[in-house]
């Protein structure tokens, strides 16, 4: 993709910020160096190891496995600055004070390796000023780079230049961040806060301000703004928690300092709001201090009360007309908002008002296109759509219209009119600034389309704005076959794709028959067979819902035909004579977890959730979860010169008991639902691209399904040991005696049974233990309640 490679990182402090982003370069194998002052008292490298230490308490967990944090190589500034000449990018985050950065690049600039980028992680400091303080030799390899917080979890990395960077500088960067930090990169010009946070904390000043206009609570300002409004579901209050109040005042106050009302028309909004002064005053931060705009205390959350100064009862709900307003289609939705009688549908126009008005204002200024907006809202905010495509489904010129009625009427946040481009000329006659051709730009006055770089040929599938044209998965390629559960298709005609179309990508009884098929034709025809659904989660499982009309109405021997069927389908899959390939993304629990396991290799996404966690319906894992766990304890068992089974047997018994989940797939190779020759991928979008080009290298390498041989279990007395154990559980009021019913089950079935330790058995004889298991389970009625109680609710019952 490009000659430059990024071998070894460096950054510059260690503060919450650079801790997390070099925690990140560890999950994705960059070698990295943490930087930040001597310690005046004690090892000189203090600051930097008691940042590495706090990175494995936090939650969520900036690093994949908080082992992992040792791999990060403590070093400070008075000691090692040669070690900056290893480094092929050089990332500083300090605090934002201009002084200070423009002091550390003085003295880190003789040490810089003379085709080293150099970028600051600012969230809104002018780059341009920064680079004045470098060398000249170093300005054209300088540039911003704004990850956002968490670094492991916001998809988005805001890429600024100076006018000194070189062009190539940026897209070699952009290369690095995107596909092997696995970000969505977008490119902001030099403006106060850049896009994301200029657009955003623009927004959230709005929505303080109309808050305070139409008298509505915190708690129900968030019910309205969080998924009912297609919005982060921690809405507005709630999100500025997690952020940290002190961190958003930051934010305020670099555009208060940095513009003006001859620079900004809504200048006047940009006032630190009362709650918020008084929030600091009082030191109530947020989620760091366990106060902020909310507090939990036990079980119940309070909100704050500004006229009190106190936390009240919290938890009130939107009313639910305003609900259903918001599942209307986005034209009617905005009319009926605008329109409405009640505080809560005008406060809803309000905040859409206004930031359909900032946005239109502003991008000139902040970005080249419509498109940086829109995705850095979208990959910064949580937000469904950005500003601009919601304005446009919603009929682009209907919209401009009422919200320049609203201007002359002086009810928006100022008086700037929309931009005439808004009106006349190529956005209204295409009705929006998205289209085929490409996203407006409105400094050059045409439509521009992305940019094209090799990266983005890894992306078989990105991520589309309302608008833009490009290929879907639903429909690309060749079909070979479709139905209400499975489409086989092929983009290249060498690799045949199984995407899973059902609720959850479940495991109904009709997809396990489409895979069978599916396995039969890769074999026939392709060269490798790849199980990817398109979008997440991988697969939540087996589809109990679909089981239980067969239950009911033929009883058990109807589940046991079920199972039966999808455990032979586990074995197809693992001996297949054509590679087959889980290509994971989100989650992959239950059957989806079997699914994998039983494949030839896996292609997982760095966020994939992996886990068997069927013990939360009443359930054991009955489609060859076991049987592996079984297998892959006699495996690792073969290479150790010990006899004893249950060490190797341990860990994989307590995951599938415990219900245990990794909580990325660094996690759950860990946990060993992923082999160390399985791969991660850190961008959701290449993981297609990587499971097609592994299927052809291993088939043209000559694969070969591996031999079906017996195996060695542990047996009676290995299940007696573990018997112990949960025992004392039960005893101690660990576990329900449920628990404890499941749990025997499962140590009966991965050890192989009433037999001698060290027996041999087969796959097919441990899955004919699983399925016995999982057949008495189903027809017990703690095990129905668990199951109703899930389907219901959606949550695990404990009985």
């Amino acid at each position: 993709m490009t000659s430059f490679q990024v071998k070894k990182v460096a950054v510059l402090g260690a503060g919450v910020m650079g801790a997390q982003i070099a925690a990140h370069l560890v999950n994705v194998k960059v070698p990295v160096i943490l930087f930040d002052l001597a310690a005046k008292e004690g090892p000189k490298n203090g600051i930097v190891t008691r940042a590495v230490d706090n990175l494995k308490k936090l939650k969520p967990s900036p690093l994949g496995v908080a082992a992992d944090a040792d791999l990060i190589r403590a070093a400070n500034y008075e000691e090692h600055m040669d070690l900056l000449r290893e480094c092929d990018l050089v990332i500083e985050a300090i605090a934002e004070r201009m002084d200070w950065k423009l002091d550390l690049y003085q003295k880190i600039a003789p040490f810089v390796a003379p085709h080293a980028i150099v970028a600051s992680n600012t969230s809104g400091l002018s780059i341009t000023k920064l680079s004045e303080a470098l060398p000249e030799a170093i300005r054209p390899r300088f540039c911003g780079i704004h990850f956002f917080n968490p670094p492991r979890y916001m998809t988005l990395v805001e890429l600024i230049a100076t006018p000194t960077t070189e062009p190539a500088i940026l897209d070699h960067l952009e290369v690095f961040v995107t596909s092997g930090l696995g970000k969505g990169v977008v490119r902001a010009k030099d403006t106060p806060n850049f896009i994301a946070n200029r657009i955003g904390i623009a927004g959230m000043l709005s929505t303080m301000k109309e808050v305070e206009n139409y008298g509505l609570t915190y708690d129900v300002v968030d019910d309205l703004t969080g998924k009912r409004l297609g919005r982060a579901s921690s809405g507005t209050f709630r999100t500025a928690d997690v952020v940290g109040l002190d961190t958003m005042a930051h934010v305020i106050r670099t555009l208060q300092d940095n513009l003006s009302e001859e620079t900004d028309p809504f200048y006047g909004s940009f006032s630190t709001p009362p709650v918020l002064a008084k929030l600091l005053e009082l030191g109530h931060l947020g989620q760091k201090t366990k106060a902020g705009f909310y507090k939990k205390v036990g079980r119940d959350i309070l909100r704050f009360e500004l006229e009190s100064e106190e936390y009240v009862p919290g938890g009130a709900k939107a009313d639910e007309v305003y609900g259903r307003m918001l599942k209307k289609p986005a034209a009617e939705r905005l009319k009926l908002l605008r329109n409405s009688e009640g505080p809560q549908g005008r406060f809803l126009w309000a905040i859409l008002r206004n930031s359909f008005h900032y946005a239109a204002v502003h991008l000139a200024t902040i970005a080249e296109t419509a498109r940086e907006v829109d995705q850095a809202m979208r990959w910064g905010f949580g937000m469904k759509q950005g500003p601009f495509e919601l304005w446009q489904e919603a009929g682009w010129l209907d919209v401009a219209k009422m919200v320049q009625e609203d201007i002359d009427a002086g009810k928006a946040l100022c008086q700037a009119p929309l931009p005439q481009w808004v009106f006349e000329g190529p956005v209204a006659e295409a009705g929006g600034v998205h289209t085929a051709q490409g996203s407006w730009n409105p400094s050059k006055g045409v439509f521009e389309p992305r940019r094209q770089l090799p990266v983005y040929e890894r992306q078989h599938f990105p991520e589309l704005l309302l608008g833009e044209t490009g290929p879907t998965f639903e429909t690309a390629g060749t079909t070979i076959s479709e139905d209400a559960n499975l489409r086989t298709w092929t983009l290249d005609g060498e690799v045949l794709i199984a995407s899973l179309k059902t609720k959850m990508h479940t495991l109904s009884p009709e997809a396990c028959e489409g895979l069978m098929a599916a396995i039969e034709l890769a074999e026939a025809e392709y060269q490798g067979l790849v199980i990817w659904s398109g979008d997440e989660p991988f697969s939540a499982g087996a589809d109990l819902q679909a089981l239980l009309p067969a239950f009911m109405a033929v009883g058990v021997a109807a589940v046991e035909d079920a199972e039966g069927f999808m455990q032979q389908m586990m074995l197809r899959l693992r001996y297949a004579n054509v590679p087959v390939i889980s290509a994971m993304r989100g989650l992959a629990l239950g059957g989806g977890c079997e699914l994998a396991v039983h494949s030839a290799r896996r292609v997982a996404h760095m966020e994939t959730y992996v886990g068997l966690v069927e013990v939360g319906v009443g359930l054991i894992p009955g489609a060859g979860g076991l049987t592996y766990i079984a297998r892959r304890a006699a495996e690792n068992a073969r290479t150790s010169t010990g006899k004893d089974l249950l060490p190797f047997l341990t860990d994989g018994f307590t995951a599938a008991a415990m219900a245990k989940v990794g909580t990325s797939a660094i996690e759950s190779r860990a946990i060993g639902y992923l082999l160390d020759s399985d791969i991660i991928v850190p961008h959701k979008d290449e993981v297609l691209f990587v499971a097609l080009n592994e299927a052809k290298a291993m088939y043209r390498a000559g694969y070969r399904p591996p031999h079906k041989r017996l195996f060695p279990v542990a047996g009676r007395d290995g299940k007696a040991t573990i018997m112990g154990q949960l025992i004392n559980m039960r005893d101690g009021g660990f576990i329900s005696r449920h628990d404890f019913h499941i749990a025997s089950l499962i140590a009966h079935v991965v050890t192989g049974g009433d037999v001698d330790p060290g027996t041999l058995v087969s796959e097919e004889y441990l899955m004919t233990l699983e399925r016995q298991a999982f057949c008495s389970l189903i027809e017990h009625p703690k095990t129905q309640e668990r199951i109703l109680g899930m389907l219901s609710t959606g949550k695990p019952l404990r009985n």
